[in-house]
């Protein structure tokens, strides 16, 4: 019986981000260090508890007004307010963290129940059994824990009951492996200054939009108002501490002195013990632009790419759906770095991919759709066993997709690029059937697998099948032809017709089948915008 494959969903425009963060070093004197320290740890006390009381609310109200009112004799009232809104981020995000914890636990015991149903070594149905009979009694222990931890986690569902841990739940747990005296002293260092609290939201309503920490953009002073007890720290009028350092904003300056002359910025301190170096964070929201649509960037030639662990391939596609030029591969090395240098890494592979799409005249750069939630929430149920399954799920968690998604749509959209994610369903295996021996029979350079899934990803996102259109002339076979079609055939791709057959599936492919363009992609998190493209047509 003909496998039976999924339907593709549609391709969309990622939406650039609305939301822009600078950030300066601040070379505090003594004096200047001291008061910030002092106004950070009254701060992180009076949040402290403030999270408390709003985690013991529960599901009920969040009474923000009544908190407010209550910690408004002990601050001010935009500091009250900055305090109760991250309270109410915190929880939030804590209860949509068990609530994905929940799902995830009933898709790893739906699939143990699944293969625990069928015999030892052998099938039933579509579903393998285990090999043997101590690794199936293992699963079935594994399948209490984890019916007891879903109890659990239901049960603090029912309640509202969340877990919160200010300063991070990862370095806490770091402080199990600290095994020298000074690592203790910089870990002491480094949790103290997660706990402090020294974030002001802007207000438009206040003059330099801020109400408590104010930069004048010309004359490049600081001043923070202080809280009723530390008032006697104060060195300007109306207990406001002005630092004794000039802070000045080397990137983006325009932009940012535009904003604080006309609307809200937030702004953040921030400490590095190991570094010993302070910052001071700026960060505004804009009016989101228009986003272009799938149709209106389907005329200009653009730049697929693939990632894979440890290198992003690459290959830009023309507007027809055919590989121009040499496929390009951008090494990608994580092993043994700090979060910093990965940081940069990534940055500087976006960067040449940027630099490739601006040679070539792109306007938008096709990406897969990937965030890996079903593999990271099943984990090793479903990704096999042994050295090999560890192996494989290792290396799909040291992929960066959500880094490497926030990070491509934020320099693509200061770069006048656009994103385009498409489905990730088959990429790899039709462009090994269908594109690979054509590409380096075409080609000098050295064609993976890896290059042919993003000539794949590329077509995708232009509204073109995994493979050419059938009926094709031998005299058009060569690469770089365009897209050929057949006499009295329409040019339109969305009148294209489903892919033949194939020899491995003997069913049709449905890459020319896109799903409901409503909502994301499988496991996505992309803002979505698949207006006009052809593809779209009566998709709502």
């Amino acid at each position: 019986m003909p496998r039976r494959l999924r339907a593709i969903a549609a391709p969309f425009v990622v939406a650039p981000p609305v939301g822009i963060r600078i950030r300066t070093r601040l070379r505090l004197s003594a004096t200047d260090q001291a008061v910030v320290r002092q106004l950070g740890e009254y701060l992180g006390h009076l949040a402290g508890r403030d999270l408390a009381e709003r985690c013991g609310l529960g599901l009920g109200a969040s009474e923000r007004f009544r908190r407010k009112r209550a910690l408004i004799g002990e601050a001010s009232s935009r500091w009250a307010g900055t305090i109760t809104r991250t309270s109410d981020d915190q929880w939030q995000r804590a209860y949509r963290n068990l609530l994905d914890q929940r799902a995830s636990l009933r898709r790893a015991i739906r699939r143990l129940r699944a293969r625990l149903a069928a015999p030892v070594g052998g099938r039933a149905a579509r579903v393998r059994g285990y090999a043997s009979r101590a690794e199936r009694w293992e699963k079935q222990r594994r399948l209490r824990v984890l019916a007891g931890r879903l109890v659990c986690v239901e049960a603090r569902i029912a309640k509202g009951r969340v877990s919160v841990v200010r300063g991070g739940r990862r370095l806490i747990h770091a402080r199990h492996h600290v095994d020298s005296t000074l690592a203790t002293a910089l870990w002491r260092e480094r949790w103290q200054a997660a706990r402090w609290f020294l974030t002001a939201d802007g207000d438009a309503e206040y003059p330099l939009g801020n109400g408590v920490i104010l930069v004048h953009p010309e004359e490049g002073w600081c001043e923070l108002k202080l809280p009723p007890p530390l008032r006697h720290l104060a060195n300007r009028p109306h207990g406001r501490y002005r630092l004794s350092c000039p802070v000045r904003f080397s990137y983006r300056t325009d932009a940012w002195a535009t904003q604080v002359t006309s609307g809200a910025v937030r702004y953040d301190f921030v400490y590095q013990p190991e570094r010993d170096r302070w910052y001071l964070d700026a960060s505004w929201s804009h009016r989101r632009r228009p986003v272009s649509t799938l149709a209106e960037l389907a005329c200009s030639p653009r730049v697929a790419v693939d990632l894979n662990a440890g290198h992003l391939d690459c290959w830009v596609l023309d507007s027809s759906g055919n590989p121009v030029g040499h496929p390009q591969t951008i090494p990608i090395s994580f092993d043994g770095a700090c979060s910093t240098a990965r940081d940069g890494r990534l940055r500087a592979a976006i960067s040449q991919l940027i630099t490739l799409a601006k040679v070539h005249g792109c306007q938008a750069v096709a990406i897969e759709d990937l965030d890996f939630v079903e593999a990271r929430a099943e984990g090793r149920e479903t990704l096999g066993r042994g050295r090999r399954g560890r192996h494989f799920r290792r290396t799909v968690a040291g992929i960066p997709t959500g880094r490497f998604r926030d990070r491509l749509t934020q320099m693509c959209s200061n770069q006048g690029l656009w994103v385009v994610a498409v489905d990730p369903a088959f990429t790899s295996r039709w462009g090994r059937q269908h594109w690979l021996a054509p590409l380096n029979h075409s080609n000098s350079a050295a064609v993976t697998v890896h290059h042919a899934a993003a000539v794949v990803i590329g077509r995708r996102s232009l509204g073109y099948r995994a493979r050419r259109r059938p009926g094709v002339p031998p005299t058009h076979r060569r690469m770089g032809a365009g897209e050929s079609y057949r006499p009295g055939q329409p040019r339109s791709r969305a009148g294209a017709g489903p892919d033949p057959p194939t020899r491995r599936t003997g069913s049709p492919s449905r890459d020319a089948r896109p799903a409901a363009a409503t909502g994301s992609g499988i496991g996505s998190r992309w803002p979505r915008t698949v207006r006009g493209h052809p593809l779209a047509t009566g998709s709502g």
